[in-house]
C-alpha cells in the first residue's frame, strides 16, 4: 500500500520487529478492532467498493469476512496518525448511533455491546 499506491518507501521491507512497533507511516484500523469495534461498517466498505464481485471476499451475516485470511481497513497515510482506542459509551451515546445507523435500539444493543457502560 505505502509503496506501489502512496508513492513512497518503495522497496522498503520491514522486519518483524519494526512492524510490531508499528515504525511505519500510516494505520489501518478496522471495523472490529479497538479503533472502530462496531462490525457492521464493514458492510459500507462492502458496498462503496462492490468488494465481493471485485475480489470474491463475502460477509457472513454477522460481518465476518470470508475467506478468513481476508483484511479491510481505512488507511490513513499522515504522518501523525497513530491507533486510538474506543472507551465506554453511555446510553445517550447508543441511542444516537442507533438513530443515525437506522437501528432500533434492540440492534444497537446487540453491535454495541462490549462498548456499553
Amino acid at each position: 500500500m505505502r509503496s506501489h499506491y502512496w508513492g513512497y518507501e518503495a522497496g522498503r521491507t520491514w522486519t518483524n520487529t519494526e512492524l510490531i512497533a508499528e515504525a511505519y507511516q500510516g494505520i489501518r484500523p478496522a471495523p472490529g478492532y479497538p479503533a472502530c469495534p462496531e462490525h457492521s461498517e464493514k458492510q459500507t466498505i462492502w458496498q462503496l467498493l462492490d468488494v465481493e464481485s471485485a475480489t470474491g471476499a463475502r460477509l457472513t451475516e454477522n460481518f465476518a469476512m470470508y475467506p478468513a485470511a481476508s483484511v479491510s481497513g481505512y488507511y490513513f497515510s499522515h504522518p501523525e496518525s497513530r491507533y486510538f482506542p474506543i472507551s465506554r459509551i453511555g446510553e445517550d451515546q447508543m441511542e444516537e448511533y442507533a438513530r443515525r445507523k437506522g437501528w432500533n435500539k434492540d440492534t444497537a444493543r446487540r453491535w454495541l455491546a462490549p462498548l456499553l457502560s
